[in-house]
């Protein structure tokens, strides 16, 4: 539900739209541009390492990002380090004119985890500097505390490893983040590959989801990015209303007793 009074706040600024999307992977820019539309994002992910601009590499490319008027959080796709990420970050607030960073420091090449030691020294490195960090990291609650005392106002957790769509396998510790952090904005970024799991993340109290893969990859990238925009607004909705709790036993739903007998007189 998108009105005035149900807006999305990260750092300083408000937006409409839950969902945020990546660029890769797109056949071509021209289905990147129109999923883009069609999903109503506001916020759009994109590596220095995909787009340089500065050396005008891909003019087409470039263009249309800038035509969609979303919000560019540039990310730091591919770093293994700290200092890596650090420096990729202050190459993107240069060229891309952002402080907005979606931090990555990846630990294992196998499931891309990242890295959480080099994260936090990352994460409070940027913020020093004066950027606005939002970390890629798992659903640890101990690092997403660190990553909070380091500055970090909003946090992306995983759903699953990167591009595996896998949806949510950890609920419990999500559950966990969601009730020990219920001021802190958390998006869900990663593992992500259907509309309903996006629904899903949303009914738990999760402020947002970020993804790529499902929507890129699908055999209509554009109906898939408007299903999932819809699945996010059906979610946030749901939470909103309130679940009907989970039961061990049945509940009829028109109960007999203590309910009044009508019955009709005959003449």
């Amino acid at each position: 539900m998108n009105t005035s009074t149900d807006l999305l706040k990260l750092y300083d600024e408000t937006f409409n739209s839950r969902f945020l999307l990546g660029t890769a992977l797109y056949r071509n820019p021209e289905e990147m541009s129109a999923a883009i539309k069609a999903s109503g994002s506001q916020f759009i992910t994109l590596s220095l390492r995909q787009q340089n601009p500065a050396k005008n590499d891909g003019d087409a490319f470039w263009q249309m990002i800038k035509n969609t008027g979303c919000k560019l959080l540039p990310n730091t796709a591919g770093c293994k380090s700290a200092k890596e990420a650090i420096n990729l970050a202050e190459m993107s607030r240069e060229l891309f004119e952002t402080s907005w960073i979606k931090l990555e420091v990846i630990g294992d090449d196998y499931n891309l985890q990242p890295d959480p030691f080099e994260l936090v020294i990352a994460a409070t490195q940027l913020i020093k500097r004066g950027f606005k960090v939002l970390p890629y990291c798992t659903d640890d609650l101990v690092l997403c505390l660190r990553l909070i005392d380091a500055g970090c106002e909003v946090l992306m957790p995983w759903g699953a490893p990167i591009g595996t769509g896998r949806g949510l396998m950890n609920k419990y510790h999500l559950k966990s983040l969601r009730e020990r952090l219920p001021t802190t904005p958390l998006i869900i970024d990663a593992g992500l590959g259907s509309p309903s799991q996006a629904a899903e993340a949303l009914e738990l109290g999760f402020d947002a989801v970020l993804l790529n893969t499902a929507v890129a990859k699908a055999d209509d990238p554009v109906l898939m990015a408007h299903a999932f925009s819809l699945a996010i607004q059906a979610g946030r909705s749901a939470y909103l209303a309130g679940l009907m709790q989970r039961r061990q036993t049945a509940s009829p739903s028109t109960p007999i007793l203590g309910q009044p007998f009508w019955h009709q007189q005959s003449s």
